[in-house]
């Protein structure tokens, strides 16, 4: 039986992943592998994960969000026109996701594509960053810059692409600066996740809450806020390279480990 040790385990995964930009669905599929845990945790533990992650999301970013809301009315530019920017970077993302969601939950969890992956786009990760400017800020974005990452982030239905990663990538690409680029892709991924997340949670109304479910949400939403003002704390004095680094160096660990089980 899946027990709750594996729960947090798992919920401190998805916390970690989904905001640092190695991947959260290539962690939660090589977690298990690599530990030979053959118990699935199912789709409801999956959507309380989701929406741990969404929680850390609203609690860090709540007055941006409530800025961006009451900016329908009271006229404020700034935050109305990046309320329309972070609407036309979600468009692509959810569309694709729907359309390769049954694809993203079959041929694309295999552990050597989830490695292959994640060395693709650690090595764009690391390109992006060490030749990406740090001339822009997150007002100067254009709504072509806008549509650009949010494509980018449609790629994120493959485990081991990674939603921030991709993101984050293609921001730096533009020259958009590093705190910037994350903040972004951060706002980016609420109505993402949200919409993925309430889509689903009414399939497991009827199941109940469990001590999995609960503790993998709870684990989730904790190390997700830690995660979000860590990353951002520390890109403002160092590079993405080190997060390059650890997504080449876990593609070398899946592929080694996948061909001594061969």
């Amino acid at each position: 039986m899946f027990s709750v040790f594996q729960a947090i385990v798992l919920g401190v995964v998805q916390g970690l992943t989904e905001f640092l930009p190695v991947s959260s669905s290539a962690h939660l599929i090589l977690v298990p592998w690599l530990f030979n845990w053959r118990e699935d945790p199912g789709l409801a533990f999956d959507v309380m994960l989701h929406l741990g992650t969404l929680l850390a999301l609203l609690v860090f970013y709540w007055r941006e969000w409530l800025e961006m809301a009451m900016s329908i009315a009271n006229g404020n530019r700034v935050q109305r026109r990046l309320l329309l920017l972070l609407i036309v970077a979600s468009v692509p993302g959810a569309i694709i996701g729907v359309l390769l969601e049954e694809q993203a939950e079959t041929i694309f969890r295999s552990p050597v594509l989830v490695a292959i992956t994640l060395a693709t786009l650690g090595i764009l990760l690391w390109a992006a960053d060490a030749f990406g400017s740090e001339k822009r800020k997150i007002g100067e974005i254009t709504f072509l810059d806008a549509l650009l990452i949010g494509l980018s982030q449609a790629f994120a239905i493959i485990p081991g692409v990674s939603r921030s990663g991709a993101t984050i990538t293609t921001a730096r690409f533009l020259g958009i600066e590093r705190a910037d680029a994350a903040n972004f892709s951060f706002l980016m991924a609420t109505p993402i996740i949200a919409g993925a997340g309430l889509l689903e949670v009414r399939k497991f109304f009827h199941s109940g809450l469990t001590p999995q479910l609960g503790s993998g949400f709870a684990a989730s939403a904790v190390f997700g806020l830690l995660a979000i003002v860590w990353l951002l704390r520390f890109v403002r004095t160092h590079s993405y390279r080190s997060f390059a680094i650890y997504r080449i160096a876990l593609a070398v660990l899946v592929v080694a480990v996948a061909l001594a089980r061969a």
